[in-house]
């Protein structure tokens, strides 16, 4: 995610420049089988990017019902297999990425999911509240901008469910479990694998602090 001041060529742009230049990547999970389209300009463009595989196969109790969340989608593979796995929930694909956010809807459309809706994150309602929450978050666009992204978003998952996140060891991934526990996260490692880790988190959403009002979002 970004803001429009972005390099246009990078795929947390608002409106990348790239041309566009879709291609069909074959997902394969142990539960599922599926196919979705990616582009230029839009992360993980051609695959399926191995730290988001790594995520989406671990075992997680996913909730049957209520809201859930993939922040920052891209093409969606997120998205559509948590819509798959809980046709009971409604997943919110959130992306400031224009392309990524029309490349997301046609994939739930051509899986016949009519459970993910698919936003910008200033359109998503100040009220809800997420029984979950799952993410790639987009680490290259800088540590304070990453820790903004999750003080504004992580803060309002609903105190029973959980976080679920993966980052690259090279990237950061402990130092950024350790300034989730100093925020008052409770922070677990996963899995280890490949240079990913995957954090598991619950949290209550006063323990957040942004600019000293727990309530407030950027």
């Amino acid at each position: 995610m970004s803001s429009p001041t972005e390099p246009a060529n990078h795929y947390f742009s608002v409106d990348p420049h790239a041309p566009s230049e879709e291609r069909t990547v074959e997902v394969l999970l142990a539960d599922l089988a599926f196919t979705i389209r990616t582009d230029s300009g839009v992360f993980s463009h051609g695959k399926v990017d191995a730290g988001t595989h790594l995520l989406l196969a671990q075992e997680a109790d996913l909730p049957e019902s209520g809201d859930l969340l993939d922040l920052g989608c891209g093409a969606g593979v997120i998205a559509v297999t948590l819509a798959q796995r809980s046709p009971g929930a409604r997943v919110w694909a959130v992306d400031v990425n224009r392309r990524a956010r029309d490349l997301c809807a046609k994939n739930a459309a051509a899986l016949g999911l009519n459970n993910v809706v698919v936003t910008a994150p200033e359109d998503v309602p100040a009220d809800l509240r997420f029984a979950g929450i799952w993410s790639n978050p987009p680490i290259r666009i800088g540590k304070d901008a990453v820790h903004d992204l999750l003080d504004r978003w992580l803060w309002r998952i609903q105190p029973d469910g959980h976080i679920w996140l993966v980052v690259s060891k090279h990237l950061g991934a402990d130092s950024l479990q350790r300034w989730m526990n100093e925020r008052g996260a409770r922070t677990e490692r996963m899995t280890s694998k490949a240079s990913y880790r995957i954090i598991r988190a619950q949290i209550d959403s006063d323990a957040w602090r942004v600019n000293g009002d727990p309530q407030s979002a950027r």
